[in-house]
């Protein structure tokens, strides 16, 4: 049975999510997220859409991103490899194509987007992610999307939570502005040393009123927050090679992809080889280190 998530409380934090979830968005974007949640039925809760595409209003020759959130893994999957797979080393990742754009899902259980949207979370995927924008672009019921609205309300705090005892005194969008390279730095990242300022820089009024909010309810207390950084980096590391070596099993033409976001989000000019297509993980093994050298991640 799934765990339960708490139902949102009222507060001015809260409203200021369910104000942005609820934004509409693109019909093109509602329709993508109705057919990634149909296949998984009555296992499907929501489907969040978050990232560049969402930041920059930009569908055509872009790679959406969405999560899928649900019940449960085993009713999502059934039994087998991608329930043991997405319940050990969550997301599992999948690829996604509908009326001509493309798109991947992330999916992740209720419980586990709730729990990886806080200060408990080992990693800082989930809520680096979800203090940015993003948008409820399905619910199954009002229940379901009240729950992502919780869990959702949890990922600000969270970066702000870890961010402000290493600089008391900065100023609220240069905080927001640390937080997001300290979140870019705890991951496998191929985007410019510049993106955390631009995430900022697009709408500086909805994080200096987000900060506020979640500073005013108060952020979680962070015994050592220097540590907590330097674990994220070391342990974001290597999780991401894990994700990516899992992803590789569920991503049909992952290596395409993997060079797509690497080269447009850096200076490289990955060409994927055909026997990079035909044997993915030791392509993308192979090309590790070469990345690593030149730059293009870090």
């Amino acid at each position: 049975m799934a765990a339960q998530v708490p139902p949102a409380e009222a507060s001015p934090l809260i409203e200021l999510v369910r104000q942005e979830l609820s934004v509409p968005v693109d019909p093109r974007v509602t329709a993508m997220a109705e057919a990634i949640a149909a296949p998984y039925r009555d296992a499907a809760r929501a489907v969040l859409f978050y990232g560049s595409c969402l930041r920059e209003e930009a569908l055509e020759g872009m790679m959406l991103d969405f999560y899928l959130i649900v019940s449960d893994y085993q009713a999502a999957y059934g039994n087998g490899w991608y329930a043991y797979a997405n319940r050990i080393l969550p997301p599992n990742v999948f690829p996604f194509q509908h009326d001509g754009l493309a798109a991947k899902y992330a999916v992740l259980s209720e419980a586990d987007f709730h729990r990886m949207c806080g200060p408990e979370a080992g990693d800082v995927s989930v809520w680096a992610r979800f203090a940015q924008p993003s948008r409820i672009a399905w619910a199954a019921d009002d229940a379901a999307r009240e729950t992502a609205i919780a869990s959702t309300s949890r990922a600000a705090p969270t970066l702000l939570g870890y961010t402000r005892p290493l600089v008391p005194d900065a100023e609220p969008l240069d905080l927001w502005r640390e937080g997001f390279r300290r979140t870019y730095g705890s991951e496998l990242r191929a985007e410019r040393d510049d993106r955390p300022a631009k995430i900022v820089a697009q709408d500086p009024d909805r994080y200096v009123a987000f900060g506020k909010a979640a500073q005013a309810e108060g952020l979680p207390a962070i015994v050592d927050a220097a540590g907590a950084w330097e674990r994220f980096r070391k342990r974001g590391k290597r999780l991401s090679i894990l994700r990516l070596s899992k992803a590789i099993t569920t991503f049909t033409g992952g290596a395409d992809y993997l060079a797509w976001k690497i080269n447009r989000h850096s200076d490289a000019n990955i060409v994927v080889k055909p026997w990079q297509r035909r044997w993915p993980l030791l392509g993308a093994l192979v090309l590790l280190p070469r990345l690593l050298r030149e730059g293009a991640v870090r």
